[in-house]
């Protein structure tokens, strides 16, 4: 059977006659009133079964482990309670039990409703169920419900109800504290917020509200099978009490005692029928048959007043609760950090992806950059070298082979190297100066020219100076023969060629 949720359907017992709670259908119903639903049963030839009649659950009303059942899925399900298990506690292994028939209720005081009745109905009503309880496998829990119709017992209606059903969908409900009537509900079918409030259940560990006046429950949906009923002393819902017929519900300690002994010897119990109704309050001290079942919430519950009533099994289930609560704890705290580890994993292993990317374009960058800075510092150890060279083919005569190797030398030098360099080469190569060269030329020249003047000034006869004559001829160097001035003469004209011819004048610029 493949069914995704269960529910139980099982809380604190209701003790007092009147209930705390203010609600304008809650009312106090008898226990009398149950008594036209159970089942017909001869009795006195089956005396290992016991009639019982119940109210199961409230329908348009929710319960107090946040669960709820609406009229149209309630006249769906109720007839497959029918054969279905009685068991103690919802414990499965504890069957004692069978459910023979199926009705509704008026709730409150549990007037028959039809099926017709119900399925338009919006206010609470009961599924109410009739079955039979096999003595023989629980006498002293058979004896437990027929203390608990008797109003001067201190068990009186202990004994509840309370079902189990299997499902597969679910709305969510929301409605303002206090009030637990689906006619006052809002309702949540999409999935998106169901996903999103669904914690806040009871049912999946929350705290069964999404506010501070706003409670939140589950509507069963879909495909409901019932799965039994489990008797209880703490039924989730509002119902209180399994009755038996008028004749079974006596007191214990008119109990007689051949009956007692019957169901001793048919079940291996060994129960002395030692009742005393002045002995604590009627609980046997050997046996077991007025202890009460009980659903133990919390430990501080215990104690050793409850220890004097409650059956061995209350203790025993509740340590396997709190057992399976813990394990069930442990294994959520382990997923959750589980998820969170493989949750950090993968945002770690994304970030390790993310930073190689990262690396490989910075190398590819860095690489980048290295290049162009190689290709900046070849440019700019170009540039110097070419300046360099153009400095020194400026300041020197340089030859192919001069060139060849002042560039050997300068290429790998710094600004400081390449200027002792240069200092070197300026003492080694002064030769090849050419501003030195001109200065040396133009010594010379001043020098021919200072001869030219003496040779000048010692041959001339004329009252002209041999600074003037020089100047004359140097003014006239570049004028054509055919114009000679007047003033000049004939032997003056022939000695400038002369002259002109002999150092070359017009290369000099005589002063």
């Amino acid at each position: 059977m493949n069914l995704k949720y269960t529910t139980t359907f099982a809380n604190l017992k209701i003790k007092p006659l009147v209930s705390e709670e203010k609600d304008k259908y809650l009312s106090l119903a008898s226990i009398n009133n149950l008594r036209k639903f159970l089942p017909e049963i001869d009795t006195e030839k089956n005396i290992d079964l016991l009639p019982i009649a119940f109210d199961a659950c409230v329908i348009n009303r929710v319960n107090k482990n946040g669960d709820v059942v609406n009229s149209l899925t309630a006249a769906e399900i109720v007839k497959n309670f029918i054969n279905k298990p009685i068991n103690v506690e919802h414990d499965r292994t504890k069957v004692v039990g069978c459910i023979l028939a199926a009705n509704f209720s008026k709730f409150g005081s549990n007037d028959i409703l039809t099926e017709d009745e119900v399925k338009d109905m919006k206010e609470p009503f009961y599924i109410t169920l009739g079955g039979v309880i096999w003595k023989i496998i629980n006498p002293q829990l058979s004896n437990l419900i027929e203390d608990s119709n008797d109003p001067s017992s201190e068990n009186y209606m202990n004994v509840s109800a309370s079902w189990e059903l299997g499902f597969n969908e679910y709305d969510l409900v929301l409605l303002n504290d206090n009030n637990k009537n689906l006619e006052d509900a809002k309702f949540i079918s999409d999935e998106k917020q169901k996903d999103k409030l669904k914690k806040n259940l009871k049912a999946f560990g929350g705290s069964g509200k999404i506010d501070k006046n706003t409670s939140i429950y589950r509507q069963v949906l879909g495909s409901v099978i019932p799965l039994g009923i489990g008797l209880t002393a703490n039924p989730a819902a509002d119902v209180q009490g399994v009755a038996v017929k008028d004749e079974q519900a006596l007191e214990v300690e008119n109990s007689k005692p051949e009956e007692n002994d019957q169901m001793s010897d048919s079940s291996d119990i060994n129960c002395e029928n030692n009742i005393s109704q002045d002995e604590e309050n009627a609980v046997i001290e050997e046996g077991v048959i007025n202890r009460i079942i009980m659903k133990i919430e919390n430990i501080n519950q215990i104690t050793d007043e409850l220890l004097k009533q409650v059956t061995a099994s209350s203790i025993s289930d509740f340590i396997q609760e709190e057992l399976k609560k813990a394990s069930e704890a442990f294994t959520a705290e382990k997923n959750e950090k589980d998820n969170a580890i493989k949750a950090t994993q993968e945002k770690y292993d994304a970030l390790s992806t993310e930073s190689e990317k990262v690396k490989e374009e910075l190398e590819k960058l860095k690489a980048s950059l290295a290049k162009l800075e190689e290709e900046k510092v070849a440019k700019a150890q170009e540039e110097a070298f070419n300046l360099r060279m153009a400095g020194f083919d400026e300041e020197f005569d340089l030859s192919d082979e001069d060139r060849q190797v002042l560039a050997t030398d300068i290429k790998d030098l710094n600004d400081e190297s390449f200027a002792a360099y240069k200092n070197k080469m300026a003492i080694l190569m002064k030769e090849k100066n050419k501003a030195a060269k001109k200065a040396k030329e133009e010594e010379m020249k001043k020098s021919k020219a200072s001869e030219v003047k003496e040779e000048i000034k010692a041959s001339t006869s004329s009252e002209q100076s041999a600074t003037e004559v020089v100047d004359e001829v140097l003014d006239n160097s570049n004028v054509e023969k055919n114009s000679i001035p007047n003033s000049t003469t004939t032997a003056e004209v022939s000695l400038r060629e002369k002259y002109s011819k002999a150092f070359g004048l017009e290369g000099f610029d005589i002063k």
